[in-house]
């Protein structure tokens, strides 16, 4: 299945912005619910965006559904929930779960980096952080990989931890080191551990790190998964997660990338669409980096996205989707 890759020119956002607002429902003296779904380390900044954007539009109001990007996506597939707006952690489960029968298109908005957050408890460590994580005792937390793209990347780290050390067995190590004991359903929900001293490490998001002040251990860009000219590497990196209706679906290492979309039969598209441009617009992109993601200083746009979405689509590349090369 073929789906045709654009670039969007900072231009052509701001003319969208302008021409959105143009069209947005105010004064209509009534009240509109735009639903978002969003990946659980969005809850922050997706709830900084949406009060900011009804300010400029009378009569809207903002409601959100946070869970892990998987668990999101299914609850469009599975369960036929629609929302307006659906906001993911990974520009791979949209295509991978969700097109061409849920969904058409996607824009890819914010990066982050994958960081080891450390409780104030936890105990010194020096050296590598394998060598730190592998200290006896400690208690690593990470989410559920079948549920939250944090989850899933906390494993491609570690296997790409294993390919590159000459140590035999290094993955597996670090799988142990974090058992599922301490697995929680987003990564969101393990930042409150790290916080009590319940958890002495937690893999997450460079984004959770800044946002709340918590202390965290860098990992290097091999791992972090916070470089896309390293994509070839990361693509080393595989895991298999459930798809639409119970199938299971495999997703290739990538830099970190978020992406949304307006799904198919959303009850308000008009007003998601002058919402992605509102979060594609230098206000929106600012937004954001103040709670620790990266901006995207050319936002990619994949699929068929409708024609009254932007004024102006500047194509660049094509692009085939599908369950098998989702990630890439």
């Amino acid at each position: 299945m073929l789906y045709t890759r654009f670039r969007l020119s900072r231009a052509t956002v701001l003319v969208g912005l302008l021409l959105g607002a143009c069209r947005s429902g105010a004064g209509t003296g009534s009240s509109t619910t735009l639903l978002v779904f969003n990946a659980g380390s969005l809850a922050g900044p997706m709830r900084a965006l949406l009060d900011s954007f009804v300010v400029e539009h009378d009569g809207v109001v903002g409601v959100q559904e946070h869970s892990g990007s998987l668990e999101a996506a299914r609850k469009i597939s599975d369960l036929e929930k629609i929302p307006d707006l659906l906001a993911v952690a990974d520009a791979a489960v949209i295509p991978a779960l969700l097109m061409p029968d849920y969904a058409t298109w996607q824009v890819t908005f914010a990066r982050n980096a994958l960081v080891l957050l450390r409780s104030a408890s936890a105990p010194p460590g020096s050296g590598p952080w394998t060598e730190i994580l592998l200290q006896p005792g400690l208690r690593i937390g990470r989410a559920d990989p079948d549920r939250d793209p944090n989850g899933y990347r906390a494993v491609m780290a570690m296997q790409l931890a294993g390919k590159a050390s000459p140590i035999s067995g290094l993955t597996d190590q670090l799988l142990a080191a974090s058992p599922p004991r301490y697995m929680r359903e987003k990564g969101a929900d393990l930042l409150a551990l790290i916080q009590t001293g319940d958890l002495d490490y937690a893999w997450s998001y460079r984004s959770h790190a800044l946002m709340t002040g918590t202390d965290y251990l860098p990992l290097p860009d091999s791992i972090a998964l916070d470089d896309p000219t390293l994509n070839p590497w990361y693509q080393r990196a595989r895991v298999s997660v459930p798809g639409a209706q119970g199938e299971r679906v495999e997703i290739r290492g990538a830099a970190i990338v978020y992406a949304l979309t307006i799904p198919d039969h959303a009850a308000h598209p008009d007003l998601a669409a002058d919402f992605v441009r509102f979060v594609l617009s230098p206000k929106g992109q600012h937004i954001l980096t103040t709670f620790g993601f990266l901006a995207m200083d050319h936002p990619v746009a994949s699929g068929t996205p409708p024609a009254s979405l932007f004024p102006d689509w500047n194509r660049v590349t094509s692009d085939s989707f599908s369950p098998s090369t989702a990630g890439r």
